[in-house]
């Protein structure tokens, strides 16, 4: 079975310079580069109305019209029976609590028990929906709220509001060091030049800007809030390792355990034992597809997370006193 997608957007001015292909790759990621060339080859996306390359260049300004078929993503994802933490839901969309470990689509090392996976098998309509309405992500080993769209109507707002940048994205982070203001990161990210599984600051990567504000100080660590102006891969995890306040666990960018001076016995274990990258997506704030009420969900940490910032706590007052 297949579908027809149909939206229309605007390139913007950044991208000037850019192939086609390259642009609408980062525009609507939830789409392969190969599979946008062959839409572009076959006619399917138009530039100004017009049949174009994928190695067209842009200038910002122009007009994206995509009217393509795209196959039911049964056929190449089967349906599993996962229990997810619903959060909200309606005819549109589904707000879901991700925890760490689950993997959010099929990939290379993980070709089942992920998210969409789970998605087939609870809301099987959602196989007329690309990816099964999954619009952005969350890394493996981050937990928090994603929406996911139940119609193509849905997915295809979530998308250009994506895109535009008006969706509002507010991660809690626990870092290493005592930051002492708020600030702002604008850096650019993209592959690592030698290891191509990670990300790095990059002059030549995609433009990358993450806001930050402090939520706690505690003695050798903090809560930060991050706010993602764009949504690139690892963008915080990359872009706090940059400025020095790598996150607490994170197995790539994290560098080495840091126990503070004079930490307790069970302070040391629970840093020893925190195996994944302190990070969590609190807050999301959209449009409604259908309504154009502007919705904001707010989900506090798991219990790792929450047990983590009590330690830290802990360690504070004990140093205080």
């Amino acid at each position: 079975m297949s579908q027809q997608i149909q939206f229309k957007l605007e390139i913007g001015s950044e991208h000037a310079g850019q192939r086609l292909d390259r642009v609408l790759s980062e525009l609507l990621p939830d789409y392969s580069r190969g599979r946008l060339q062959a839409w572009i080859k076959t006619g399917e996306i138009l530039l100004n109305g017009r049949v174009c390359k994928p190695k067209d260049k842009v200038y910002g300004g122009e007009q994206i019209a995509m009217d393509a078929t795209l196959e039911d993503c049964k056929s190449f994802v089967e349906p599993q029976k996962i229990a997810l933490d619903v959060h909200y839901e309606d005819d549109s969309i589904i707000v879901i609590n991700k925890p760490a470990g689950l993997v959010v689509h099929p990939a290379a090392g993980h070709a089942d028990n992920t998210l969409q996976n789970a998605l087939l098998y609870s809301w099987p309509d959602n196989a007329a929906v690309p990816r099964a309405g999954i619009v952005h992500r969350l890394d493996k080993l981050t937990s928090g709220l994603m929406v996911v769209a139940k119609t193509l109507i849905a997915h295809n707002s979530l998308v250009g509001q994506l895109s535009n940048k008006s969706v509002n994205r507010e991660y809690w982070a626990i870092v290493y060091g005592v930051v002492t203001a708020g600030g702002k990161v604008d850096q650019p990210i993209g592959r690592h030049p030698i290891d191509r599984k990670k990300m790095s600051i990059n002059l030549k990567g995609k433009l990358a800007v993450s806001y930050y504000r402090v939520v706690d100080r505690y003695r050798s660590h903090s809560l930060l809030a991050v706010k993602l102006e764009t949504g690139r891969t690892h963008q915080i995890r990359v872009h706090m390792a940059s400025i020095r306040y790598p996150l607490l666990g994170d197995p790539v960018y994290g560098g080495r355990l840091r126990i503070p001076k004079q930490a307790s016995e069970q302070f040391t274990k629970s840093l020893r034992d925190f195996r994944r990258q302190a990070l969590h997506a609190r807050t999301l704030g959209l449009v409604h597809p259908l309504s154009g009420e502007q919705m904001t969900f707010t989900m506090e940490p798991p219990e790792d997370f929450t047990k983590m910032k009590l330690q830290l706590e802990k360690d504070l007052d004990e140093h205080q006193s």
